[in-house]
C-alpha cells in the first residue's frame, strides 16, 4: 500500500518530461570515461559528433540504433531528438 501512495505522489509531483538525448549521450560518455573520439562508431566522423553534442544536428535513426547497440542507451532516452 505505501507503495502504491508513494508512486501516486511521484506521478502528480515529479514530472521529469522526456530524457534529452544528448544528455544521455553525455551521461554515458561521462559514465564510460569515453571522448569524443570514442563516438565515432556510433555518431560518424569528429565532425559530426561535435554537431549533435553541441545541439546543431539532431540524431539520424542509424545513430539512434548505433548508440543503442553499442554503449547500452535506452531507445526511449535517444528517440526524444529523432526527426
Amino acid at each position: 500500500m505505501l507503495v502504491t501512495r508513494i508512486e501516486a505522489y511521484e506521478n502528480k509531483h515529479c514530472d521529469f518530461g522526456p530524457t534529452d538525448p544528448v544528455e544521455a549521450i553525455k551521461f554515458r560518455k561521462e559514465q564510460e570515461g569515453l571522448t569524443p573520439r570514442d563516438l565515432e562508431p556510433y555518431i560518424g566522423q569528429s565532425g559530426r559528433v561535435s554537431e549533435v553534442l553541441n545541439r546543431r544536428r539532431p540524431l539520424s535513426l542509424r545513430m539512434v540504433k548505433r548508440l543503442h547497440d553499442g554503449l547500452k542507451i535506452p531507445y526511449e532516452s535517444l528517440m526524444a531528438g529523432v526527426q
